[in-house]
């Protein structure tokens, strides 16, 4: 996939109507809503995601993040949820991608890949022909109590920046995102997307402060030097 100098923005860990009006305000283009995970945060009800999914706007996407493992959990978990894109966590164990196809026509389908090794470059190019787009986080599924998302840990970057160049979909980058390296993420992964929860948040509540920074900052990431300098200028005689 090309390299992204605009990435578009999910914020996940979306726990009330509240916050998802917040996060599309300032510019969100999909949320991520957490079902049952086995760790990490954000998890809120399924009955409140359907609630959350029928305030979202047309033109925001809605993630459901799910830990599910076999085709039919998922596909009735959808049903419930009416979410537009499923988001897989773990790996499928009973049945296949076509499958979930099959049942949800116009479900966007994401793979999560916990980059951890060389071995995940590996099961993206291999997975990549199957879903919509691959979203790469810094949890570990093999841990005794998996880690499915929401560590606030950034994972080698190198790595990531190797699987976007690989696959032909397009790639979310997540884990560990705040205002500070949102920059330095663009300049060297140059996702399509960026997947932010934890650098958004504090005490566990969407902060509006720190979206704002965060906003800014891939604003400004989309400008050269010079750019930069001549819109604080402006905004300085104002």
């Amino acid at each position: 996939m090309k390299q992204t100098t605009k990435p578009r923005v999910k914020i996940y860990c979306i726990s009330s109507i509240e916050e998802a009006k917040m996060a599309i305000i300032y510019g969100a283009s999909a949320l991520g809503l957490v079902s049952a995970m086995p760790s990490g945060l954000g998890v809120i009800s399924e009955e409140l995601i359907a609630e959350i999914y029928a305030i979202v706007p047309p033109g925001v996407s809605t993630f459901l993040l799910t830990s599910k493992q076999d085709v039919k959990s998922v596909i009735e978990q959808q049903r419930r949820c009416q979410v537009n894109t499923i988001q897989i966590c773990d790996y499928l164990t009973l049945g296949k991608y076509q499958d979930l196809r099959d049942a949800m026509p116009g479900i966007a389908l994401v793979q999560v890949i916990h980059v951890t090794g060389e071995e995940s470059v590996k099961e993206a190019v291999e997975v990549s022909p199957l879903v919509d787009a691959i979203l790469l986080d810094s949890g570990n599924k093999y841990l005794p109590i998996k880690q499915l998302g929401g560590t606030g840990k950034v994972h080698n970057w190198d790595l990531s920046k190797k699987i976007r160049e690989l696959v032909d979909v397009p790639v979310y980058l997540a884990g560990g995102l705040n205002s500070e390296n949102v920059t330095a993420a663009i300049k060297q992964v140059s996702p399509f997307g960026l997947d932010i929860c934890t650098g958004v948040r504090t005490n566990n509540k969407l902060d509006e402060m720190k979206l704002s920074q965060f906003f800014s900052q891939i604003y400004y990431s989309s400008f050269g030097v010079d750019e930069v300098q001549n819109l604080r200028t402006l905004g300085s005689r104002e």
